[in-house]
Formats: C-alpha cells, structure tokens, sequence
C-alpha cells in the first residue's frame, strides 16, 4: 500500500513541477509566442510524466487510476487507461526522442517522439493557457502498413457480416409471417358444429289404383277418383302408423250410386 501512495505522489509531484516550471518560464516573454526555455522545460517534464507511468506496475495501475480521478485528475486517469490498452500493442518502453511544443485555442499542445519495444508512438498532453493542469493525454502508436490493411480488412468483414447476419435475420422473419397468419386465420374460424344424424328416409309411396270393375261408367269413375285422392291427402297429412289401407269393394244395390 505504501509503495502505491508513492507511485501516485511521483506522478502528481511530476505534473505540480511541470505546471510550476512552464509557468515560470512563460514570464520572461508573453507576447512573442513561446520562451525556449518554457518550451525546453516542457518537453522535459512531458518525458518525465511518461517515464513515470510506464513505471507502474500492472496490479498497481487500477489503483492510481481511481486515486488520480479522485484527485482531480482525470486526464490523467484517462490517459493512464489508454496506455493500459495499448500496453500490448506497444511493449516496454525503450527511449524518448525529440519533441514539439504548439499553441491552440485553450493553451499549448506538447508532443513527444517516444519507441517502445513493439513500435513507435507519439505521446502528446494539452494544458491550459495558464498552465495549471492537463487537458488531455493520448497515444498515438504507429502501426505498419500491413497491419493498417489487416485492420482495414477485419473491420471490413466485422461491418459486412453484421449486414449479412441482420439481412438474413429479417428474411427469416419475413418468411415466418405465413404462419402467422395461418395461426391467427385458426383462431378466428368458428367452432365446428356438433355431428348430426341424418334423418330417415321416408317411405316409398303405395301406389294406390284400384282397378275399376268392367262396366262401371263415367261417373263411378270419378267417384273412384275422388275416393283415391281423398285417401292419398291423408295419407301424406297422417303418419305411417296410423295409415290403415282397405280394399274398396262395390257394395250391392245402388249404395255406390248415392255417395
């Protein structure tokens, strides 16, 4: 733990020096752009911070990170998080080269050539125009061209297969409508209705024709007819059961006559 605190009170330590000595330096000259000296001062310290967050150890990094955005520094803190993502891509650090110190629109820019084991990479921080703290803090690795075409390439099969993968996922979709509809169609389709026994088939006719006897005339005939399509009304108005058919005979005498 003890070793820890001193880990963040170097890193803090080297940033109160860089912010004491840039801004000593800005007073020999403020209207001419930058003092050498100021800028000499400022590449210095710039290595400086960086030798000294490269020198974290790994289980000790989280700590200061959580320490410095406590403080108040989250430049810091998010710069330490970057390097942390590239540690694998840049390797150890090796040596610092030349620098560069600029003006922008809310203070000064300073960059610095740095080579790790794996590559090269430009550190840069941005301060206020006061020079009392830090902006921001970045890495900027320097991949060959065949690892920017690997990129280049990966990324593009990543975008293109997301493309395919959600086209498919929505052909699919659109081919399970059918169902769907087939579904709600059961759903709305009323219930079948309860079987039903059909009904008996009803009796054939009797024919009913009596054979009228030899030399009856025409009016017994009609009679005969009358009588027939009397007895066939009840026939089809009466039930089967109750239907009773008698053989019509001639009565003697003139009884025929008179009905």
């Amino acid at each position: 733990m003890k070793q820890i605190k001193k880990q963040v009170l170097l890193v803090l330590c080297v940033v109160a020096c860089l912010f004491s000595l840039t801004a000593c330096g800005k007073t020999t000259d403020a209207g001419s752009g930058i003092d050498p000296m100021t800028e000499e001062s400022l590449k210095q310290q710039t290595v400086t911070l960086l030798e000294q967050m490269v020198s974290i150890p790994a289980d000790q990094m989280t700590t200061i990170v959580e320490q410095n955005r406590k403080a108040g520094s989250e430049a810091v803190a998010a710069g330490l998080e970057t390097y942390v993502g590239l540690e694998d891509d840049l390797g150890a650090y090796v040596s610092s080269g030349e620098g560069t110190v600029k003006e922008i629109d809310d203070g000064y820019e300073v960059t610095v050539d740095t080579v790790f084991e794996k590559r090269a990479c430009a550190f840069s921080i941005t301060i206020t125009e006061d020079m009392t703290s830090i902006t921001g803090m970045s890495f900027a690795p320097v991949y060959s061209l065949g690892e920017n075409m690997e990129k280049a390439a990966l990324n593009t099969l990543m975008g293109m297969g997301t493309v395919f993968i959600v086209l498919i996922f929505i052909s699919l979709l659109i081919s399970c409508f059918k169902y769907i509809s087939v579904f709600e169609n059961k759903k709305k389709a009323p219930a079948p209705a309860a079987p039903t026994t059909p009904a008996p088939a009803a009796p054939a006719p009797v024919a009913l024709t009596t054979a009228a006897p030899a030399g009856t005339d025409d009016a017994e005939m009609e009679r005969l007819a009358i009588m027939t399509a009397i007895i066939e009304h009840r026939r089809r108005t009466a039930s089967s059961d109750s239907l009773v058919v008698r053989p019509i005979k001639r009565s003697a005498g003139n009884r025929w006559k008179r009905s």
